[in-house]
């Protein structure tokens, strides 16, 4: 990946932060969009930079369209043009849905699945001109079996894997691949947030028996950014333990 520059969105942490170190130990130069935790963020860039390639990181909220425009504007000033973006950006509200608000409903739909939207449609017109480039979006097992207590968070992922397949057609002529990865039970700031006696018995129903690593998750997202992937798109691949299967 020498000379190619990668665009991860929730890059300052877990899966996503495991994702940017892992294109960047390939050679790629990694900007990171983050939210909010600076400090996590800069320690990213210094890690990616550690490797010795370009790293920068951008403050974005993924929901506001216009932030995202501005962000991958900066991107592209910095680094030049993004070959692969990663969308990775999510938050969640469990809650059952009685319980759950339309402000939490609608907040988690519009970090999530329109999150993702906002990055491609910004770097969309850039992979059409140069008929290139790799679309990972993260989604989840959630949105593919449902989760109780997490429908927002399982509609947004389920949007996810609809929107990977639609751009995947609509790019496919120009070269550009459009792939999801589903992560089942990873070990993440979401996930240390558990009660821990519920997170092992979840944890058994895996059957490997052992929960995820965000790495796990890096390694696929870093084959499915190559050129070894150029012949799949629109797919949805778990990275699960056979979870859901």
């Amino acid at each position: 990946m020498n000379g190619k520059t990668a665009l991860v969105t929730g890059g300052s942490r877990g899966i996503g932060r495991a994702i940017a170190i892992k294109l960047a130990s390939l050679g790629a130069n990694v900007a990171i969009f983050y939210a909010g935790n600076a400090d996590a963020a800069q320690q990213t860039v210094q890690d990616i930079e550690a490797l010795g390639v370009k790293g920068m990181a951008v403050q974005c909220d993924v929901a506001d369209y216009d932030q995202v425009a501005a962000a991958v504007a900066r991107v592209k000033e910095a680094l030049g043009g993004v070959d692969i973006l990663v969308n990775n950006a999510g938050i969640t509200k469990d809650k059952l849905a009685l319980r759950m608000s339309p402000e939490e409903f609608d907040r988690v739909l519009s970090v999530n699945l329109n999150g993702a939207f906002h990055t491609i449609r910004a770097l969309y017109a850039d992979f059409m001109r140069r008929r290139s480039g790799r679309i990972i979006n993260i989604a989840s097992i959630a949105g593919v079996m449902g989760n109780a207590g997490q429908a927002n968070y399982a509609a947004s992922k389920a949007g996810v894997i609809g929107l990977t397949k639609s751009i995947a057609r609509e790019l496919a002529p120009r070269g550009v691949t459009c792939n999801a990865i589903a992560p089942g039970i990873i070990e993440t700031d979401m996930t240390a947030n558990m009660n821990q006696a519920a997170f092992e018995a979840l944890a058994r129903t895996v059957p490997l028996a052992r929960v995820g690593a965000p790495e796990d998750v890096a390694e696929l997202a870093a084959f499915l950014a190559g050129d070894g992937a150029g012949y799949i798109t629109g797919a949805v691949i778990h990275v699960d333990g056979g979870l859901c299967m």
